[in-house]
């Protein structure tokens, strides 16, 4: 059974998804057993309570540098014996000593077709602004690795889903968590969980 933490910085409407998955049955190989925000008072922890899963919140300005973030963000991992990390809209960058203490253990889901739209300043509704903007007909999303390079890792999974005539980002962003992100999300975990990949 592995261990997950989810690192999340808001609603965590992507860990109420994997909270679900899990309680359904689908994951009988991991079990979430953290949630880290990167502030207090977000709503994601309030989810991770109602799951019963323990909540803690790590601050990257709690700490003057990002290598003492990253060692404080470990520890708390380690203190809880993590084996798999998930990002779920979390909004701190992770060092390299979290992604070398975890190769090939850190998920992360990007609201977008890797490599479209992705990269440092592509998260939240600036992708879906960026792909009204560009005219695509088709966005989605896209699970992978994470490496050093920011959306640079290898791709585990990904779907496509259509523009519509006036969406707006929001809307856009709704879609595309609704038709992509809470169903790719907790099928990558579980295929990590299974030795599938």
């Amino acid at each position: 059974m592995m261990n997950i933490a989810v690192l999340v910085s808001g609603g965590g409407t992507n860990l109420q998804a994997i909270l679900e998955s899990e309680r359904r049955g689908e994951n009988p190989n991991g079990k979430v057993t953290l949630v880290v925000a990167s502030k207090p008072g977000v709503y994601a922890l309030e989810r991770a309570k109602n799951f019963g899963v323990p909540g803690v919140v790590v601050r990257r300005k709690d700490y003057a540098t990002a290598e003492e973030f990253d060692a404080a963000l470990l520890n708390v991992l380690r203190e809880h014996r993590i084996d798999l990390v998930v990002l779920a809209g979390f909004l701190s960058v992770l060092g390299p000593s979290v992604i070398a203490a975890y190769p090939n253990r850190i998920l992360n889901v990007h609201p977008s077709l890797i490599p479209s739209f992705c990269g440092p300043g592509f998260y939240g509704l600036r992708v879906h602004e960026a792909a009204l903007a560009r005219g695509v007909k088709v966005t989605g999303a896209t699970v992978h690795f994470v490496n050093e390079v920011c959306d640079g890792g290898p791709i585990l999974l990904q779907k496509a889903v259509e523009v519509q005539p006036g969406d707006t980002p929001e809307i856009l962003q709704k879609r595309v968590m609704e038709q992509a992100e809470w169903k790719l999300l907790p099928k990558a975990i579980a295929m990590v969980c299974n030795g599938e990949v």
